[in-house]
């Protein structure tokens, strides 16, 4: 007998009507057949296939409860990054042969299933694994970005480099107008003596004497 591991819904059109209704119906506690009965209106014995596909491609944990995966496909902004993600989850032994098996043609990406599964081309199973991968891949958009929150400015601390802005004297006592900077990396240390001792040289060695 082949070794499936891929994920799968017989009925895969299903997948497609559940993927839709997800983003607008609110999100619930946790994904249950009485939710997806109905709350999205999937009902039968060829819909309950769609929560353990779901569980398979990362939109829901192991006890029902929507991930951060599934808030994320709601989001219209991340929708297609989201489903891009859960399609390499569900199915990344596909993906550990071929990174770009979303990009396969038919043909390709029956081959592969071939492999990976050892099935049947006639087989129902190997069907459903090929439309239900197809179904979930109409939503994703590898090209898409998520959102990403810029990082903010680190404040300087004493670890980082000290400018220091020292003026300089002609020899007649007329000013010339110059300066420099010295970037300093400071040891990390909480000793008050040891920075003392490096300002006090710098005092001594760089500063202008009167």
């Amino acid at each position: 007998m082949a070794d499936v591991q891929l994920p799968y819904v017989t009925g895969y059109g299903n997948i497609t009507k559940a993927l839709q209704k997800i983003q607008t119906a609110q999100t619930p506690p946790r994904f249950t057949q009485d939710f997806l009965a109905t709350k999205l209106a999937l009902k039968g014995g060829s819909a309950r296939p769609v929560i353990p596909f779901l569980k398979r491609t990362g939109f829901l944990a192991s006890d029902g409860t929507p991930t951060s995966l599934y808030n994320r496909f709601r989001n219209q902004a991340q929708r297609g990054a989201a489903a891009a993600e859960a399609l390499r989850r569900g199915y990344a032994r596909l993906y550990e042969i071929n990174e770009y098996a979303h990009d396969l043609t038919d043909a390709e990406l029956k081959g592969l299933v071939l492999q990976v599964t050892g099935l049947e081309e006639s087989s129902s199973t190997f069907k459903a694994i090929i439309g239900s991968f197809n179904a979930l891949k109409a939503f994703a958009d590898f090209a898409a970005e998520e959102e990403k929150v810029p990082a903010e400015e680190p404040a300087a601390t004493t670890e980082e480099a000290a400018g220091v802005h020292v003026p300089v004297g002609g020899p007649s006592g007329i000013g010339v107008n110059l300066g420099y900077t010295i970037n300093l990396h400071l040891p990390a240390t909480s000793e008050i003596a040891v920075f003392n001792a490096i300002f006090k040289s710098l005092r001594e060695h760089l500063l202008p004497r009167p």
